[in-house]
């Protein structure tokens, strides 16, 4: 039997980046407190916040939410779960049941959003339209129309913080994408807090810290419900990234912490002034827009769709 390295009970976990054994009590303590110094040293979430959590019903979303709701109970806030039903035959079915048990257990209010209510077609349905006029792939779409809409819900009820579950993997590869396609403004907006626009809600990303497998243990040993599944679109060079850098892990541990680490320290030298522009209206729905229509009426009206519905959130 291994040993925890910190109290002798039998080991669940050998964390390589440190050389160290924890038993289930010391990991579960040793996330909590790594969830705990992240919100706290990004100064990410303030006393009385309501926070938003977008909630898919994978590891991470639901995770985070239990991580939310827990920590949220001594600054005197609130979380809200917030569900996006994009439509994807065989793979989002099954989430949304996970989401409602896991708010349910929690307390917490929960709001589903589908792009066939709002956009009157899902994203499979997009897709095949997207394809047709050899427009942008399921992820592009999936990824503007889905931020879109999680932003304006989140708006509209009031929130302070809108909390994405972006784990140390997700985030890591999203800096090395945006580094090989020499996108700077991208780039900047990867730090552990968006900068709240106008019409914009802050986005934070209390797992930043928190890789993909310890987050996946700390749900099993916390007995959570949730979906497990990969999207049926999913690939292109975001896999490949993910590929390499998992490689690379195994074969020098900590890569992943040196990345993350790394772009930390360079983030505040990168250039602003690529984020100034003047936001405007968008003149079908109303959203923050640079130019005449938003990017996700744009991307809409070039594949000959028209938004159905311009408010998410009933009064």
């Amino acid at each position: 039997m291994v040993e925890c390295s910190f109290c002798g009970r039998r080991a669940v976990y050998h964390e390589r980046t440190a050389g160290v054994y924890r038993c289930d009590r010391c990991f579960e303590e040793h996330l909590e407190k790594k969830f705990r110094r992240t919100v706290n040293k990004n100064d990410l979430i303030g006393p009385g916040d309501r926070i938003v959590a977008a909630v898919s019903g994978g590891t991470d979303s639901v995770t985070n939410l239990h991580l939310l709701a827990q920590y949220l109970e001594y600054k005197e806030g609130e979380v809200l779960s917030l569900t996006i039903d994009e439509g994807i035959e065989g793979y989002r079915d099954g989430c949304l049941s996970v989401v409602r048990e896991n708010s349910k257990v929690l307390g917490v209010e929960h709001k589903i959003l589908s792009f066939e209510e709002v956009y009157g077609k899902s994203l499979d349905q997009l897709a095949k339209l997207s394809e047709e006029k050899n427009g942008p792939d399921p992820c592009t779409l999936c990824g503007i129309l889905r931020r879109s809409l999680l932003n304006q819900a989140a708006r509209e009820w009031g929130a302070d913080k809108l909390a994405i579950g972006h784990n140390l993997d997700d985030v890591v590869q999203t800096i090395m994408l945006n580094y090989l396609r020499g996108d700077l403004s991208r780039l900047y907006r990867l730090g552990p807090e968006s900068s709240g626009r106008a019409g914009f809600v802050p986005r934070i990303k209390p797992l930043r810290e928190i890789s993909e497998k310890e987050v996946g243990i700390y749900a099993l040993l916390k007995n959570f419900s949730v979906r497990l599944g990969t999207c049926p679109h999913v690939g292109g060079m975001r896999t490949e990234v993910r590929e390499f850098i998992n490689r690379m892990e195994k074969n020098h541990p900590t890569t992943k912490y040196r990345i993350l680490r790394m772009f930390d320290k360079i983030r505040p030298h990168l250039p602003v002034n690529l984020e100034d522009f003047e936001l405007g209206k968008c003149e079908k729905c109303g959203e923050p827009a640079t130019g005449r229509l938003c990017r996700s009426c744009e991307l809409l009206e070039n594949i000959g769709v028209e938004r159905k519905k311009k408010r998410l959130i009933s009064d």
